[in-house]
């Protein structure tokens, strides 16, 4: 659920690391998305995401389909312009940080909990630097009901965390990684967005349907709309199991 900042500065840069190989494909590929509809995930602040028929057969020899959207609906893809005027838009990320291995963890979590550090240093397989990470907290099989609102949500320190384990990309299952609405106390400032964004890791909210490979290395693909100038661009996200030699 991402939502506008105050004008600000504090882009560190891309994080680097070495590059590594995917593994060996084992299996097809599964879409994460949500399809692209008016009723896919959007925050109540934003206008739905709207759709009509500017031209339509038989009335006119093909049909043409006008979509109005804000790019944080439905599976999504932050760049670092979101919350960093000097952090690049979406045309500045390079193809590399949008694709690769990666792991997929499931971490049960209760109603508006906060995952704390620990829960992420016990998970398995372990993380590699360059690693794309998605955490499958169930989230996403609650979409449409109230229960959606109350989301997880990463601590400040986990963020941390992840930034000096090199990570490339973080995804989740839900709307956002910082605070869920009614916890935030006055003077929030979505700390967790900017620990990740300010080194060039990417977020992918709305997430689903990854816990089919929880526990296990995958290879992703995130096949986000180079929008010049963006905060961020929908995402058709995709995995597939591999092995390792």
């Amino acid at each position: 659920m991402c939502e506008a900042v105050q004008q600000g500065t504090g882009w560190l840069g891309w994080n680097e690391f070495a590059a590594q190989e995917p593994g060996v494909p084992a299996g097809p590929w599964i879409d994460l998305s949500y399809r692209v509809e008016p009723g896919m995930p959007c925050a109540s602040i934003f206008d739905k995401p709207s759709f009509r028929r500017v031209r339509e057969m038989p009335d006119h020899p093909f049909n043409v389909t006008e979509l109005k959207m804000v790019v944080h609906a439905g599976t999504h893809i932050d760049s670092p312009r979101h919350y960093y005027l000097d952090g690049p838009a979406f045309e500045d990320i390079p193809l590399d940080r949008l694709h690769g291995p990666g792991v997929v963890w499931s971490v049960s979590c209760e109603p508006e909990e906060v995952i704390a550090l620990a829960r992420l240093t016990s998970m398995s397989p372990k993380l590699r630097e360059g690693d794309i990470l998605a955490i499958d907290t169930g989230w996403d099989r609650r979409f449409g009901t109230p229960a959606y609102d109350r989301h997880p949500s990463l601590s400040v320190e986990a963020a941390h965390w992840l930034v000096e384990q090199k990570i490339k990309l973080f995804a989740c299952d839900y709307a956002t990684p910082d605070l869920v609405y009614d916890l935030r106390p006055e003077g929030f400032d979505w700390p967790v967005h900017r620990a990740l964004l300010s080194r060039g890791i990417l977020i992918c909210e709305h997430l689903r349907g990854h816990g089919a490979l929880a526990g296990r290395r995958v290879e992703f693909l995130f096949n986000a709309l180079n929008i010049e100038g963006s905060d961020g661009a929908p995402v058709r996200a995709l995995f597939r199991a591999v092995t390792e030699d």
